[in-house]
């Protein structure tokens, strides 16, 4: 089974990540807004937090992969090498200069030049106004959540709001195309078709119309919530449906969150994410019905001859129509002031990894309590690594267990932005 994502919560059984390599090294300060960090990164300590975050997934995932690695087996085919060359070359405007100086690296030191990108030497950039690299890195990159989404079997590859996200979603699309363990008789992708503006400077080319894996959650097997922000267009969920319907997948509905087009919400998982059968945990200004920030919900449904929109009264109360009765934990608790800390430093972000078995950031400190409050056991990471703590999975306990980010938190990305499931559990009925 090389994909199978039916829910959020269903036992995490293969999750994609990245370990965040030299790209985010050679991140300068002037690429802060564009990406969304709130500074630049730490790498050494970002290493070794991600590190600690993937031995975690480790207790309930059977397989913790990274996508550099399978893109250094995608490019070890000489045909799909020059593809993949080849495509790249057309979207980014490359010209023989950067033919000449990918060419002979092996699949390995490939793989990572794509991601951590060129360098100009010193001497061409000292005392001038030359840009800093032939190849610009992708430093966001480690947030795998946003350039391809696994639904059912197949996958949706992203579009990225921002020209220096543009190589993500074509990286991870190769991988997707090419590699072996991702072979689907139905085909691989539910929707891919976009534009890219060839006709502008590659380091502003981008693509059309827009969609970021962030504001995708699957409910249920037949059930997904989009968020509609400023990192996914309205079009793109639109054709995403006609997508659905054309290709007879199993979604036959789509509730559609209207969000403020603001840095704080940049996606819908920044305010609510789903993590038990009965819970979720939310932004509640932006969620709750009344809530002064209340998102404006729209239901999309594909059962009829014609794809039909409707307006509804909030998430929460849509999502009770359709049987899924989830009740609301709030982000950093009643504390108004706590509940906009804590969302902006992704408290709302959590990734489960089972069935009310949760990974939060340890600066959250108000969610967690605010979890504790509703039967969560808490448990910090090196507890869980050092053998202090265990996960009593067989008895249903439900934790949350925290992670320690001070340098992954800065950015502006939580644990369920950086891990993309390739397979789930299903839920028993």
């Amino acid at each position: 089974m090389s994909l199978h994502v039916t829910s959020e919560i269903g036992k995490l059984k293969s999750v994609l990540v990245h370990l965040p390599g030299p790209e985010i090294d050679r991140m300068v300060p002037s690429m802060m807004e564009e990406l969304l960090f709130d500074d630049i990164l730490y790498g050494s300590r970002a290493r070794e937090e991600h590190r600690r975050f993937q031995q975690v997934l480790s207790f309930l995932a059977d397989e913790v992969l990274d996508i550099q690695q399978l893109l250094e087996e995608v490019l070890a085919v000489p045909e799909q090498r020059s593809a993949i060359l080849g495509d790249l070359g057309r979207a980014l405007s490359w010209g023989p200069d950067m033919d000449y100086r990918l060419q002979d690296l092996t699949p390995e030191a490939l793989a990572a030049t794509l991601i951590t990108g060129i360098e100009r030497p010193a001497q061409e950039i000292a005392n001038s106004t030359e840009e800093l690299y032939y190849l610009p890195p992708v430093p966001n990159y480690f947030f795998q959540r946003d350039p391809l989404v696994v639904v059912g079997d197949r996958a949706i590859r992203g579009s990225m709001a921002t020209p220096a996200r543009l190589r993500e979603p074509l990286l991870s699309g190769y991988v997707f195309q090419f590699h072996p363990r991702f072979e689907s008789d139905g085909g691989r992708f539910w929707f891919q078709e976009f534009s890219t503006d060839y006709r502008r400077p590659s380091s502003y080319a981008r693509m059309r119309p827009t969609l970021e894996g962030g504001d995708i959650l699957v409910l249920r097997d037949d059930m997904l919530a989009i968020g509609y922000s400023e990192r996914t267009e309205k079009t793109t969920i639109e054709r995403l449906a006609e997508s659905f319907k054309s290709r007879r997948s199993p979604i036959k509905r789509i509730f559609v969150v209207a969000i403020p087009p603001a840095r704080s919400f940049m996606h819908l998982d920044t305010v609510f994410t789903v993590i038990s059968r009965e819970e979720c945990l939310v932004y509640g200004p932006m969620i709750l019905p009344d809530g002064a920030e209340e998102a404006d919900v729209y239901e999309c449904d594909l059962t009829k001859r014609e794809i039909t929109w409707t307006t509804e009264k909030d998430l929460l109360s849509a999502l009770r129509t359709q049987k899924m009765d989830l009740k609301p934990i709030l982000c950093g608790g009643n504390d108004p002031i706590a509940e906009r800390r804590e969302q902006w430093t992704d408290g709302a972000n959590a990734f489960a990894m089972a069935p009310g078995v949760v990974l939060t950031y340890d600066r959250n400190e108000r969610t967690a309590e605010e979890l504790s409050r509703h039967g969560y056991s808490v448990v910090d990471e090196a507890d869980l690594l050092l053998g202090r703590a265990e996960l009593q999975m067989r008895k249903k306990k439900k934790y949350v267990i925290r992670l320690a980010a001070h340098e992954l938190s800065r950015a502006r990305g939580g644990p369920r932005c950086m891990a993309m499931p390739l397979v789930r559990e299903d839920l028993p009925a």
